[in-house]
């Protein structure tokens, strides 16, 4: 098994940044109720679980193809994975997913982590999304951030590391700099290769099996902000 990233020093550390969705927002639940909501009106219905595992599959298919925003990103995936399980949607109907993004909560440890976190370090958000959706996920996180990158200013997604670059970028490097993130393929394991330690907040309690181990592991956001001494 490969030797993990370790975590540096708290006094050596001035930057952490974090994705968004999965590991602040609770984009599943958001995504799903959605969902949900708009298939009933179809008398409609659908098991959670493979739904949201096939729709997970076809977004990473969409986003590793040419750019374009994530807006779309979540039309295209929605008429898709839709039309497999006999939920027939018009592409000009599936704005509702793009606009159900503003009720998208965060977790409940989310905000006091976060607020914790900004008073010892210089904090960012490193996302998967446009800037406009952000813009109006942060309505629901009250924590001033120093930094923000996301999919629509690099043109790309993750799990390509060039978020990650960009970010090194703005900071003037990798030194001092430490990551969160609950998604292991497109945060840890971009992070990992670039010898950036990085927490992973496993929510669903994943196994490694023969990935390499993470600089840390927690089951929640409030536990990787204790990690970091702020608590």
């Amino acid at each position: 098994m490969p030797r993990p990233v370790p975590l540096p020093g708290l006094k050596t550390i001035k930057w952490v940044t974090t994705d968004c969705y999965g590991t602040l927002i609770d984009w599943e639940k958001g995504l799903v109720n959605a969902c949900k909501k708009e298939a009933e009106k179809d008398g409609f219905s659908f098991e959670e679980g493979s739904f949201l595992a096939r729709f997970f599959e076809v977004q990473a298919e969409i986003m590793a193809g040419s750019y374009e925003l994530y807006a779309e990103v979540l039309r295209r995936t929605i008429v898709k994975v839709a039309g497999e399980i006999g939920w027939e949607i018009e592409p000009s109907r599936a704005q509702f997913l793009p606009t159900s993004v503003a009720r998208w909560l965060p977790f409940r440890e989310a905000n006091a982590a976060m607020d914790r976190l900004g008073k010892r370090y210089e904090i960012g958000i490193i996302s998967n999304v446009d800037d406009k959706l952000l813009g109006i996920s942060r309505r629901h996180l009250r924590t001033e951030l120093d930094l923000v990158v996301t999919a629509q200013q690099v043109r790309s997604y993750k799990p390509d590391p060039v978020h990650f670059k960009e970010c090194a970028r703005r900071i003037g490097g990798k030194k001092g700099w430490i990551h969160i993130g609950s998604n292991y393929t497109n945060d840890v394991a971009p992070l990992l290769k670039m010898n950036v330690p990085v927490i992973w907040v496993n929510r669903h309690g994943e196994k490694l099996e023969g990935r390499k181990a993470p600089s840390a592991t927690t089951k929640n956001f409030r536990e990787a902000a204790k990690r970091l001494g702020a608590s």
